[in-house]
This record gives structure tokens, sequence and C-alpha cells, in this order.
């Protein structure tokens, strides 16, 4: 996908227990890279799993070559890392989709894992 914003890498399943840590959530997270020289600005773009759950980036701009990372828990945004402010996990640790989509609602990229692996939407 070169020239694009794409997920870059998933990490569905917290390590150690599910307790709904604020730690534990925020070791939920996705990846969005921007492969292109030129900044994008992510503002009313969404990211969402299967079941509707959807995060909207607010006043967000990343940067060529660069990659900030969306935690599902509760943090500071920096350049680097987004956070959702969630109480509870987003992504589903068997099977899910992760599906981002730009302020058009036009489809950008999915990634799934489990039994949908490989499914385009």
């Amino acid at each position: 996908m070169a020239g694009t914003v794409y997920i870059s890498q998933v990490r569905q399943d917290s390590p150690g227990r599910d307790d709904r840590s604020n730690w534990s959530l925020n070791q939920e997270w996705v990846d969005i890279t921007n492969s292109t020289r030129r900044a994008v600005s992510l503002d009313g773009w969404t990211l969402a799993d299967e079941d509707g759950h959807a995060f909207t980036f607010r006043h967000v701009r990343l940067d060529g070559r660069a990659t900030v990372r969306v935690h599902t828990g509760v943090g500071r945004d920096s350049r680097r890392d987004l956070f959702q402010g969630r109480r509870a996990y987003v992504w589903n640790d068997v099977h899910d989709t992760a599906t981002l989509r730009n302020d058009r609602d036009r489809f950008v990229d999915d990634v799934s894992w489990g039994r949908d692996r490989g499914h385009c939407r």
C-alpha cells in the first residue's frame, strides 16, 4: 500500500490478566502509519471494531513516515500516542476486524484476525 495511511499493527490481547485496569486497557492498541512523505490530517477519521465501537480522530496531524498508536484506555494524547478514553476493552481477542475510514466515511484499510482473518469488507 505505498503512498497511503494504513493500519500497521494491532495488539488486540493485552498481556497479563484482563482486569480492566487502565494499564491493561492501554496495552490494547492499534498503530496507524503514514507511509507518504507529506503530513496527513486525520481529523474526522474513524477507527472501529466489528461491533461498531468507533474512535473518531480529533485535531490529529500524522506527519510523513510517522506512526500513531491508538490506545483503548485513558491517557494524555501526544504525537505518537492517542487514547480512546474507554473503561472497557474494544478489540475481541479471538476474532475481530479493525477498520479505518476517512473523514468522508470512505474505507481506507482494515485488519482482521481469528476466524475472519483475510476477510475484506
